[in-house]
């Protein structure tokens, strides 16, 4: 099945199922008891990493239909947007964020909600940033359908997850916890509704740059294509 359509919508197939697992409550239960929380996001983690990987590889097989040409300042936006997707990525992943994917309950200030005064969803965000931009790059119909495909699931979850937040929580306790966040970047700043009383820490400051930096240097490598023009 290597190099056919056929790999491909497998390979989509298996990794929307694999994100059916953080929303059936019970499934996920069963393997926190098992694992613990913090096991379970790791597990969670290298699996999405590995399934990721087989879907981006599928799509560097498929069949070869171009849509259009790549551009140089196609490339320089790419690597302009790269950056912002890595820190939200790195800022949002187990910060204390209850109102969204990749965040943890404990330590969250509704008065004080770090990143998630910045945007309520900040690893959704990244997701559609690092889609849409990789979209716009490659003009191929297996990787339009790929990048389009995520750019839109990473917009309607937002919407999904906020929905169904409030259906877990309660409207009212999921609006008293959502007061300083927003779904938009910055709005809840623009609005007065949140102002940040801190900087980046420090450890994922480095962090960030020591991942962007491996992006960099391994793009070629792992992917086979040289992120810079």
């Amino acid at each position: 099945m290597t190099g056919t359509w056929g790999e491909l919508f497998l390979a989509f197939a298996v990794f929307l199922v694999s994100h059916r697992i953080p929303t059936l409550p019970r499934v996920r239960q069963r393997l926190e008891a098992r694992l613990g929380s913090i096991g379970f996001t790791v597990a969670y983690s290298l699996l999405s990493v590995v399934l990721l990987a087989w879907l981006i590889l599928a799509a560097g097989n498929a069949p070869f239909v171009p849509l259009w040409d790549q551009a140089l300042w196609q490339r320089w936006l790419a690597n302009l947007v790269m950056p912002v997707a890595l820190a939200l990525a790195v800022f949002g992943l187990g910060a204390p964020n209850p109102l969204s994917f990749g965040g943890r309950a404990a330590g969250f200030d509704p008065e004080h909600p770090g990143i998630a005064g910045v945007m309520r969803h900040p690893l959704l965000w990244a997701l559609a940033l690092w889609s849409a931009v990789h979209l716009v790059v490659n003009g191929d119909l297996a990787h339009v359908l790929l990048f389009g495909s995520f750019t839109g699931f990473s917009v309607l979850g937002m919407w999904a997850i906020d929905r169904r937040k409030q259906r877990v929580m309660g409207a009212e306790v999921w609006a008293g916890l959502a007061r300083s966040t927003s779904t938009w970047p910055f709005a809840a700043l623009v609005q007065g509704r949140w102002r940040p009383v801190a900087g980046p820490g420090l450890w994922r400051s480095l962090v960030w740059v020591v991942i962007w930096l491996g992006v960099v240097l391994l793009h070629a490598p792992v992917i086979g294509v040289a992120p810079l023009p």
